[in-house]
């Protein structure tokens, strides 16, 4: 869904029209994110809309194609971000189903750091009143993402016994959410108290310190002692190898997150018939991708669904925000995002 070429393609040239935006001309630290303020305002076809930003998701994918370690890279120089939410202010004429003037979220998008961004219009859905843009953008990335590594990835159904590990950053919040609300008994894990806390707000049932010794010992016992059915994983680095000793019969562990490598023993999942399982949102089909709009939207509209935003920057604070999104200090509490426009 974000190949090089459909990257360029968003960013047509309107002679005279210009915006403030991020850039990156060469890969590297977060100092190469330079705001600029001619930029050219993208130009969106038939089928895509044009939406003012009003704030933009920073994840950490967006520090990894920014350092270029990630599997699909952008042609130099680029705008990031993938997620935000706005105002749509041109719509495309083969577009139907939205209209100017329409609060918006939108996921799967190229240069969401800009005050514009053209956006195909099946990748744009229409942002409940009671959420603000700031929540808005805390909703592409993250909740597409936990819902496919829960049910498309990692096969959940009600009843089953999930771990969220290391449930207080943007995913593990949205994971701890969807799960709950489709009858998991969730258990999440954080390394503070105001993050166990907020965990448990957002969905868990059973929270522990993974930074205490013998925790995950004690959350399987907690779960009836037979081990999780499915663990989502955001440090794999850290924890998969102690995930293997958890997880029960045909349980799927599903590395949502990694920074490292990790040795693990296979005894643990022959014993078990287990399986490992990686989650990468960009390798979504298009089915996929509908499947899992729906579910967030239905999510959204019903109610179980709400993200939280843990801090926002102003865009010239942008290189703090990518140092920010890949500190452990004091541990992930929710989503950051760029206030672009007010």
């Amino acid at each position: 869904m974000f190949k090089t070429s459909s990257i360029s393609k968003l960013h047509s040239i309107d002679e005279g029209l210009t915006m403030k935006a991020v850039r990156v001309h060469s890969f590297g630290g977060p100092e190469v994110l330079k705001v600029e303020s001619d930029v050219p305002i993208p130009i969106h076809s038939e089928t895509q809309v044009l939406v003012r930003v009003g704030s933009a998701g920073v994840n950490p994918v967006d520090t990894y194609i920014r350092m270029g370690l990630f599997a699909q890279l952008p042609t130099l120089p680029y705008i990031p971000g993938r997620d935000g939410s706005g105002t749509i202010e041109k719509v495309g004429s083969q577009v139907e189903t939205l209209k100017v003037g329409d609060r918006v979220f939108f996921s799967g998008a190229s240069g969401s750091y800009a005050e514009y961004v053209a956006c195909e219009s099946h990748s744009v859905y229409h942002l409940p009143e009671r959420l603000s843009f700031a929540q808005g953008a805390a909703l592409g990335v993250p909740y597409f993402t936990a819902y496919r590594a829960i049910f498309l990835k990692g096969k959940a159904r009600p009843g089953d016994r999930v771990l969220v590990h290391g449930a207080s950053g943007a995913v593990g919040l949205a994971a701890c959410q969807l799960a709950k609300a489709h009858g998991m008994t969730v258990c999440g894990t954080a390394g503070s108290e105001s993050g166990l806390e907020l965990v448990k707000k957002n969905g868990a049932h059973l929270v522990f310190n993974h930074k205490e010794k013998g925790y995950l010992e004690e959350a399987a016992k907690a779960v009836g002692g037979q081990g999780f059915d499915v663990i989502i994983e955001n440090a794999s680095d850290i924890n998969l190898d102690k995930d293997l000793t958890v997880v029960a019969p045909n349980a799927r562990i599903v590395v949502v997150g990694n920074r490292g490598s990790v040795e693990i023993s296979p005894r643990y999942l022959m014993a078990e018939e287990a399986s490992i399982i990686g989650c990468a949102l960009f390798r979504s089909t298009p089915e996929e991708w509908v499947e899992t709009a729906a579910a967030v939207v239905s999510g959204l509209d019903v109610g179980f669904l709400s993200p939280f935003v843990d801090k926002e920057y102003p865009m010239e604070n942008v290189q703090d925000s990518h140092a920010d999104v890949l500190s452990h200090e004091g541990g992930s509490r929710g989503k950051l995002v760029l206030t672009i426009t007010k």
